[in-house]
């Protein structure tokens, strides 16, 4: 078993459930929640989209709603007017472009409006068990912690990932990394007492310096 098995499975292990914390039914629930989770809890999103998915869930329905009850609906996620703008709009490109159905790749995902790279890497991996990995902040974090990567934008951390961590750990690794960074290897005070992987830490020193 190579290390980066093994440390993955250390993660599984502490973290067994590890998954996707939005709640949905189909790939654009799915794509509408990861939009509307932009700096805004999976919690927060949750409470929302109980209310909002019972008045619509569908790319025609999104298509058609009023923009002023769409903003009412999504308010409390922050950002709203441009959010509600942006899945208007994508829902009416799904629609009239890909027959009403989530597009499965990255460039068609990429041309709906609010759509960027990790909102597709999510979709893709999540809806579509594609071997993607979404780079937030808590995955941008870890990745540089663990030596993943050294690089200074999201996109080229995904790059490195892509690389490093073997394709039957990818749809996989971006949960168990997420979780990681959000439950212990937090950006301030990151509980490195309680981590399974701290060996594997390349920072590890230096955290503990500026403690």
């Amino acid at each position: 078993m190579s290390n980066m098995h093994k440390m993955f499975a250390l993660l599984k292990e502490k973290y067994p459930t590890a998954g996707c914390e939005l709640n949905h039914n189909s790939p654009f629930e799915l794509l509408v929640a990861v939009i509307l989770s932009a700096q805004c809890t999976d919690k927060r999103v949750n409470e929302v989209t109980k209310t909002l998915f019972a008045r619509a869930n569908t790319p025609q329905q999104f298509a058609n709603i009023d923009i002023a009850e769409l903003e009412r609906l999504i308010f409390t996620c922050g950002f709203y007017r441009n959010k509600a703008k942006n899945i208007k709009a994508a829902s009416k490109v799904i629609c009239e472009k890909f027959g009403g159905k989530v597009p499965s790749t990255m460039d068609e995902l990429r041309s709906l409006d609010g759509v960027g790279r990790k909102t597709a890497n999510v979709v893709l991996s999540v809806a579509f068990g594609q071997p993607t990995i979404a780079v937030d902040t808590h995955v941008f974090r870890v990745s540089h912690r663990l030596g993943f990567s050294n690089a200074a934008t999201p996109d080229e951390v995904e790059k490195d990932l892509m690389q490093v961590i073997p394709d039957d750990l990818k749809p996989t690794a971006h949960h168990l990394l997420i979780f990681h960074g959000r439950y212990c290897c937090k950006a301030i005070k990151p509980n490195c007492e309680d981590c399974p992987i701290s060996s594997y830490c390349v920072e590890k020193d230096k955290i503990k310096q500026n403690r």
